[in-house]
């Protein structure tokens, strides 16, 4: 009998220490699910919005290269993305200084961005529909690129939006795809990029390049120490997020100093519902487009449509307005002086014109668009990447990709009413 009791006691101890560990295994991976919970609700906290916005980025329309057509994406950006904090450090002075906010604040040093310089035409005009709604009509002519609708809704006080980005601006190859997750994370810049849109006021922006500089293109870079700094794109976001109307659109403009983006100089176009619209230039008091070769020193100048602060070249006190690429400020040129995108710009003010600026409704503007858009009117070299056609008044969109007007799968509608977005079938 002992020995048999001896026995049992010995088979007894490794069954006591396989509980032991298995107790002691069991504790720990519940410590490990509870570590790798907490740091994915630490992980989470601190990127559900960026999880969000990149979890939303979708392609909308497949590339076509044999037609130098990138592909169409849409994202929809969750929260405010640090833009309120950009501007109470004063804003950036130029695009390294951009790049280096995004990603100290939105990809965490993790990845490294770029703004590329470019080399853009563009046509934007307003107009009046038969209905009586304000129109924006917007030409991105440019060549074979991704793009990416940017549906934003930053809450806070700020406007919900519709905009464009062009995905070269944040470092994206024109000649593939945005495929993988570092891609999509780099395309968290977009909100920073946008080139025009409207916002749920019913104010609208462009951006077009002006050419300034003589022989060689100077970007603005003002240097009042007594104002905060904006780039180019930024400034568009500034008034997509702030601005009620035009008024203070202008205002808000006016209190910082520009810096063209991509190393290229820029004139601006903003217009709202009540049919009052304005052109934003930067140049030298006095200076010509021979003399002017210090962005430093150019000054803003506002033409507005109506009014006697109306500084065009063709129509005052018109109930539409129209831009290319060339300054408008008189004196600006010598006799003979080339301006880029003149036959554009007088295109789309005999056609205008010709209606007192009334169009039959979004369809017919989409039709000048398509007039001087850059396949048609160059008969080759680039193509309008988007055409865009903003009602101010119903703060709807009307848009269609690299030339394809008419057809239906390449032409998408917008409200920023529902949110809803949808091709034209």
């Amino acid at each position: 009998m002992e020995e048999s009791t001896e026995i049992t006691v010995e088979a007894k101890q490794p069954a006591k220490k396989r509980r032991l560990w298995l107790r002691i295994l069991c504790i720990a991976l519940a410590a490990l699910i509870l570590l790798v919970g907490f740091l994915g609700l630490v992980f989470y906290s601190v990127w559900n919005d960026e999880i969000a916005t990149v979890s939303s980025f979708k392609k909308l329309r497949d590339r076509n290269d044999a037609n130098e057509e990138g592909s169409v994406y849409r994202m929809d950006v969750k929260g405010g993305f640090y833009f309120d904090k950009l501007l109470k450090q004063g804003g950036v002075k130029n695009d390294s200084e951009l790049i280096q906010f995004i990603t100290k604040n939105i990809t965490r040093g993790l990845i490294k961005m770029s703004i590329k310089e470019t080399d853009i035409g563009c046509s934007s005009f307003t107009a009046t529909a038969k209905n009586g709604d304000r129109l924006f009509g917007r030409n991105y002519d440019f060549a074979k690129t991704n793009v990416c609708i940017t549906l934003s809704n930053p809450g806070g006080g700020r406007h919900k939006s519709f905009s464009t980005v062009d995905l070269n601006y944040v470092g994206m190859d024109i000649d593939k795809d945005v495929t993988g997750l570092m891609n999509k994370i780099t395309c968290l810049a977009a909100p920073f990029a946008p080139l025009d849109g409207i916002n749920d006021a019913g104010v609208s922006c462009g951006i077009y390049m002006s050419y300034q500089g003589g022989d060689e293109t100077v970007a603005t870079d003002q240097n009042d120490p007594s104002k905060p700094d904006i780039t180019s794109t930024t400034m568009l976001r500034l008034v997509l997020d702030y601005a009620d109307n035009v008024d203070e659109a202008v205002e808000l403009i006016k209190s910082y100093n520009l810096h063209d983006s991509a190393n290229t100089s820029f004139h601006y176009m903003v217009a709202d519902a009540s049919g009052k619209s304005a052109i934003l230039e930067w140049v030298p008091e006095n200076g010509t487009d021979s003399t002017d070769n210090d962005g430093s020193a150019r000054k803003l100048v506002v033409h507005y449509n109506t009014g006697d602060d109306y500084l065009g070249v063709r129509e005052a006190n018109a109930d539409f307005q129209w831009i290319t690429n060339f300054i408008l400020q008189p004196g600006y040129y010598e006799d003979g002086d080339e301006k880029a995108g003149e036959d554009r710009y007088d295109r789309i003010y005999e056609r205008l014109k010709a209606t007192d600026g009334v169009v039959e409704n979004e369809k017919a503007a989409m039709d000048i668009l398509q007039e001087v858009g850059r396949r048609t009117w160059n008969g080759g070299g680039g193509v309008t990447v988007h055409s865009a056609v903003y009602n101010l008044t119903k703060k709807t969109v009307l848009w269609v990709a690299n030339e394809n007007y008419g057809d239906k799968t390449a032409t998408y509608e917008y409200s920023l009413i529902t949110g809803e977005l949808k091709t034209a079938e």
